[in-house]
């Protein structure tokens, strides 16, 4: 067991002070929340618990000890796990070499023992009742949701006295979500303390004993869960009330994306329409094969057969650059691997949908990008020190409106956006509401794929519900509720 204290801690990027005299005590035995929005300095924090980061000021202790975290090795040491909202796992070796990495068992000979190996894997899983996951499988084959749980069965395998997770159920369904849930209660139980770092407030308000909050790197105050509310917590987050206006529908009548019979690798016989003005949303449990539609109509990948029609015009679609040319834009659910360069500037990632934008004449214009780059900055409110700053440095709802004004600079009419907001705050999903819902004003038509239910009631014309690959439903806003689309997706 071991209770984490940490007192005045303060670290400073070029630009950004990220953490400014924040203070988290937590205790043994205890599901300690930490909220904030994106940018508020919580992953900073963790990166200094990890040894990834080291604080200018303040102090660490643990069991009322004096730390010194200076790099993950100590951390490992003294007991601090974590699991990242980017997964840290290597590709190209299988489940067993990533869950004990640097801690394989040997023979006297420094040869790693593979069948001790195997078993003590086989084992870890079977606690954690993962045990469908085959220790000898290559993580590249894995789905996002089965590398989220072998991430946690690696931060586990430590057996860690402190462990945090950070966003640890974004691309997970219900089913492991509550498997999640019961090992954390057991790690609980043991004594273990659990940082929780979450954008879902209603799993805040289920696991958490206590909350604390951090706005703008500052520390806002450390609550019972028992003694804040919802409304409370988001106040103290963002520093305002997020209040969503009741907005007209603009859907017309006009049709701008035709899917007729669409068959594909996991989905079979697609048909819908999508409206000038109309905000279509995809519903269904992860696997069910949302993405791989969406994917195939933008042209990312192949579908068997089908047709794809585009303002009344039949798209031959062998490349997404085709799709582009002719109106259509996606935007991944994958953000930082797919739709970002994470090393290049914010200015170089919006101009990189239409690179024709930054010429003038035949030449590339620095200045027009930058100019270009500004007005996207103000107009999505992207929050960043300048427009040459590094997209890997800004935080995920930051990091979500680049990749729109990307394809906004395309001007296109129909824009498709896999999983919106995971992994955003609650202030930044407020604001790409807004944009989704000022696009649909202007005539664009919107497709969401969205695993957040409460998303797609709140700002969906119309929700379709795929199943296994098939078209299992259809509701109009009016209509529709959770029950009705989980119904639809799971009986």
């Amino acid at each position: 067991m071991a209770q984490l204290s940490l007192k005045n801690i303060c670290k400073s990027f070029p630009g950004v002070k990220a953490l400014n005299g924040v203070e988290l005590n937590v205790l043994p035995g205890e599901i300690h929340a930490l909220c904030g929005e994106n940018g508020a300095g919580k992953s900073t924090l963790m990166n200094i618990l990890a040894g990834n980061l080291q604080p200018d000021e303040g102090i660490i202790r643990i069991n009322d000890e004096f730390v010194n975290i200076a790099n993950p090795q100590t951390a490992f040491n003294l007991g601090v796990s974590i699991v990242y909202q980017h997964l840290s796992l290597v590709d190209n070796l299988n489940v067993a070499e990533n869950i004990f990495a640097n801690q394989q068992p040997t023979n006297k000979f420094g040869f790693i023992r593979f069948d001790k190996l195997y078993r003590q894997t086989t084992a870890l899983l079977q606690q954690l009742n993962l045990s469908e996951i085959n220790p000898r499988m290559r993580v590249s084959k894995l789905s996002a949701a089965q590398k989220q749980l072998v991430e946690i069965a690696k931060a586990l395998s430590k057996k860690p006295a402190i462990f945090i997770l950070d966003e640890p159920t974004a691309s997970l369904t219900e089913k492991e979500t509550n498997t999640l849930f019961s090992i954390l209660q057991k790690l609980k139980s043991q004594g273990v303390a659990i940082i929780y770092i979450s954008h879902r407030l209603e799993e805040i308000f289920l696991l958490a004993d206590r909350i604390s909050i951090l706005k703008d790197g500052k520390y806002q105050g450390t609550f019972l869960q028992k003694d804040i509310t919802k409304e409370g917590l988001i106040k103290r987050m963002v520093g305002r009330d997020l209040v969503t206006a009741k907005t007209a529908s603009h859907l017309q009548t006009e049709v701008l994306l035709s899917v007729k019979n669409l068959y594909g690798k996991r989905f079979n016989d697609i048909s819908f329409q999508l409206h000038r003005g109309e905000i279509l949303g995809l519903a269904g449990l992860v696997g069910a094969g949302r993405t791989e539609i969406v994917r195939a109509i933008f042209g990312a990948d192949d579908f068997v057969s089908g047709e794809v029609i585009l303002k009344n015009e039949k798209l031959h679609i062998g490349h997404p650059f085709q799709s582009i040319l002719k109106g259509m834009a996606f935007v991944p659910e994958e953000r930082k691997s797919l739709g970002l360069f994470a090393d290049m500037s914010i200015q170089d990632n919006i101009i990189s949908g239409k690179l024709s934008n930054a010429l003038v004449g035949r030449w590339y214009n620095h200045n027009r990008v930058k100019q270009l780059a500004l007005i996207s900055k103000d107009k999505l409110n992207i929050v960043t020190p300048g427009v040459q700053q590094k997209v890997n440095n800004l935080s995920g709802g930051n990091q979500q409106k680049v990749v729109l004004a990307k394809w906004l600079l395309t001007n296109p009419d129909v824009l498709i956006i896999d999983e919106p907001t995971v992994g955003i705050d609650v202030g930044a999903k407020f604001e790409i509401y807004e944009i989704l819902k000022s696009l649909a004003a202007a005539g664009k038509g919107i497709m969401i794929v969205s695993s957040d239910l409460p998303e797609l009631l709140g700002i969906c014309d119309r929700i379709l519900v795929i199943k296994k690959g098939l078209l299992a439903g259809e509701l109009l806003h009016s209509e529709a509720t959770e029950e009705k689309i989980m119904a639809l997706a799971s009986n």
